[in-house]
């Protein structure tokens, strides 16, 4: 089967100016880059729950998502979301159809293969943080490029140092995970997921334990993301607002998409 053809109450300021203490200024209408070619395609995806009794949580998914854009998925809950997003981010197996990853089927693969796709192409940013907390921030952000064994340590480190600017965290490279605020560590496990150069970012509810401000800082990085670098994002969030300003808006229900908007 082929792919179609085609809470930062103390903490730094926007990501975009990386000042300490200057005030959120998130411009929404700015123009996105145009997206490239298919990076992510769903071909007939389902998923079903349950042994005895069966629950379909997936309904036949049909999806292309191409490099460079920013998607949000959306949706009561229920609604299949993250379960979609855990197929895309081959952190889950459909019980029906295919996922696509630059035009190889990763529903394929076993889990050592699934492993080594999510280490060397896939980031992810999850609800809560996970940094490890006996670890500096430049430290937990050094650990995922170290595992995966293709930079020194030096260059890991400066690689670190570069991504942490990038978003605004430069002042906090030597702290703890502890003596951060909500909203700073959730940028750090930002850094992190970038870290290795992943051509796809899948982020499920990164700002749904933060207050509107931190919000807007953690969505700043997600556009500088993009914008700059060229990284695709899919995220799932409950957050109308910030869904808005991802470049597409994918609409869900009862396990099924139900709109596709254009945000461009």
């Amino acid at each position: 089967m082929k792919p179609p053809a085609i809470e930062d109450h103390t903490s730094g300021g926007p990501v975009s100016v990386g000042t300490p203490n200057s005030k959120p200024h998130y411009h929404p209408r700015l123009p996105w880059p145009e997206p490239g070619n298919p990076v992510i395609v769903a071909q007939g995806l389902g998923r079903e729950l349950g042994t005895l009794v069966k629950t379909p949580v997936l309904l036949g998914i049909d999806l292309t998502i191409r490099s460079g854009e920013f998607v949000s998925l959306t949706g009561l809950s229920g609604s299949g979301k993250s379960t979609l997003l855990y197929l895309l981010g081959a952190l889950d197996r459909p019980t029906t159809g295919a996922v696509f990853f630059e035009e190889h089927d990763i529903t394929t693969l076993d889990d050592d293969e699934r492993a080594e796709l999510r280490s060397n192409a896939f980031g992810f940013v999850f609800q809560f943080h996970f940094l490890l907390p006996e670890f500096t921030v430049l430290e937990n952000v050094m650990i995922p490029m170290l595992r995966r064994g293709k930079r020194s340590r030096d260059r890991a480190e400066d690689h670190a140092i570069a991504v942490l600017d990038s978003i605004g965290l430069t002042p906090y490279l030597e702290r703890r995970p502890s003596e951060l605020s909500g909203g700073q560590q959730q940028r750090v496990s930002i850094a992190r997921a970038v870290a290795n150069d992943p051509k796809v970012v899948f982020a499920d509810e990164p700002t749904g334990n933060l207050d509107s401000k931190n919000g807007i800082l953690v969505m700043e990085a997600f556009e500088k993301l993009v914008r700059e670098q060229g990284i695709t994002i899919v995220m799932v969030t409950h957050e109308h607002t910030f869904a808005e300003r991802a470049s597409r808006q994918i609409v869900m229900s009862d396990g099924r998409i139900v709109n596709d908007i254009n945000q461009r």
